[in-house]
């Protein structure tokens, strides 16, 4: 059954002010940040608590299962929702709230649940599933909320706006550990213990993420209902059938089906990141011992994880600007194809080098890979997608990124005992062959709204 469309000319949206843009993507700033200390710190908070090395994975497992369950939902209910923030503004802000609360209590856990005892790991583990599903709940309507908002020829600005925000408040988050033990917090803590300066790290980034989240919902001015409806050539009368989440899958664009090959081969190296970067860093270049996660060596490891992870966010930042001028000279396949090569070839250094500061050349190629990760599937895919359906394409849209996540954290915990010993260096190894074939997988994505303008890259549009 098709969905039924007015036959008159959509009226145009209006062209937005650079900072009405910023306005409608600075909550993500605040998101964002809480996003870096969880992937930066997780890790090391769970591996305090008391979690070995090759069943960290499994308890990375809850952050991309919340996503797979929350995100579809959240994104039909905030298609069909209108209230007096809006209709996307509802979500967010809950999301941001609990957020908050979670990132409060899960560096705690030891102080909630006795110190060194199973429940304080899976009270931890608990707060982080509660912690991603609110990050969730957050990120899904904001992705929709630019496109909702922003007119065809300035979704490239929208989508790159988002993503330099993304990478500052990614910047300040990763190293924020490192700055306030550079300020005197203490940076180490006793067995089943969380560090002061993770701790007090997660009560920043809780606070700021709620505060930007705030500025976004009370300064952007959703459209109603009825100019929605003008603005996508939608009639009162349409009616939208209801669809079973699995019809739609079946129905998916054929653009979203060939991203989705692209989003498995960026995400699953993403994922061997974020759990195992502590642990190879700390064993390849403080040459720490299997197993060491309270050592003083151990944790300087971990904050310099932290600046890696600044790093690759300050270098996304920068090429997130550059990419609608690197779109016009060439196109999005082209520079989202180039910026994967350059995020394989960055995991894959981490092998050759053994000065922890050349790891920030490595991290200029996981930057560019980061930066163009957030942008260009979401500027390909919105151009074949319906206005009414939006919030919820967008969510099924998730599906990508989370399932490669829940694929790395089934199997690499395997690869890493069986394979490579736990040395974890080899899972960033494995990381950088699996971006690289992401890479020869874009030139297969059709970009709908470019090659039905002729070609044009520039057209600024696509989404």
């Amino acid at each position: 059954m098709q969905e039924t469309q007015t036959t008159h000319h959509a009226i145009e949206k209006p062209h937005l002010t650079f900072w009405q843009i910023w306005n409608v993507s600075f909550g993500f700033l605040g998101v964002q940040f809480g996003f870096a200390l969880q992937n930066a710190n997780a890790s090391r908070i769970l591996s305090n608590l008391g979690a070995d090395l090759h069943s960290l994975s499994l308890f990375w497992l809850v952050a991309p299962t919340m996503g797979l369950i929350v995100q579809p939902l959240v994104g039909a209910m905030s298609d069909k929702t209108w209230t007096r923030l809006g209709r996307r503004a509802p979500f967010i802000l809950a999301g941001a709230v609990v957020s908050m609360l979670a990132m409060f209590f899960m560096p705690n856990a030891p102080y909630v649940i006795a110190a060194g005892s199973v429940g304080a790991l899976i009270f931890g583990a608990i707060m982080l599933a509660l912690m991603d599903a609110s990050f969730n709940v957050t990120f899904q309507p904001f992705r929709a909320l630019v496109a909702d908002m922003t007119p065809e020829k300035q979704r490239n600005l929208g989508y790159s706006v988002q993503s330099l925000l993304i990478n500052v408040g990614a910047v300040i988050g990763s190293a924020l550990p490192f700055i306030l033990t550079a300020m005197g917090v203490n940076n180490q803590a006793a067995e089943g213990e969380v560090p002061a300066s993770v701790i007090w790290s997660f009560y920043i980034g809780g606070s700021l993420l709620l505060l930007s989240v705030l500025v976004t919902v009370f300064r952007t001015k959703e459209y109603p209902p009825k100019e929605f409806r003008e603005y996508n050539n939608i009639s009162e009368e349409d009616k939208t059938p209801h669809e079973s989440f699995f019809a739609l899958l079946i129905k998916m664009p054929p653009t979203m089906r060939q991203l989705a090959v692209v989003q498995l081969f960026s995400w699953f190296p993403l994922f061997l990141m974020w759990v195992y970067s502590t642990p190879a860093i700390a064993q390849h270049y403080w040459n720490t011992p299997i197993g060491d996660s309270s050592s003083e060596a151990y944790n300087e490891a971990g904050n310099w994880v932290g600046i890696c992870f600044a790093a690759y966010s300050l270098y996304a930042a920068v090429f997130s600007a550059l990419i609608p001028f690197l779109v016009k000279i060439s196109s999005r396949k082209i520079v989202y194809a180039l910026a994967l090569i350059c995020g394989g070839l960055g995991y894959l250094s981490t092998l050759f080098f053994h000065n922890q500061y050349m790891l920030l050349v490595s991290m200029l190629g996981v930057g560019f890979a980061w930066a163009a990760i957030l942008s260009m599937p979401y500027a390909i895919l919105s151009g074949s997608l319906p206005a009414k359906r939006m919030g919820i394409y967008m969510g099924l849209f998730n599906l990508t990124v989370v399932i490669p996540q829940i694929i790395s954290g089934l199997f690499s915990g395997l690869m890493l005992k069986y394979f490579f010993h736990e040395n974890a260096i080899y899972m960033l190894v494995i990381a950088g062959c699996t971006m690289l074939l992401g890479s020869f997988a874009v030139p297969f994505v059709k970009d709908v709204s470019v090659e039905g303008a002729g070609g044009h890259a520039a057209g600024g549009g696509g989404h």
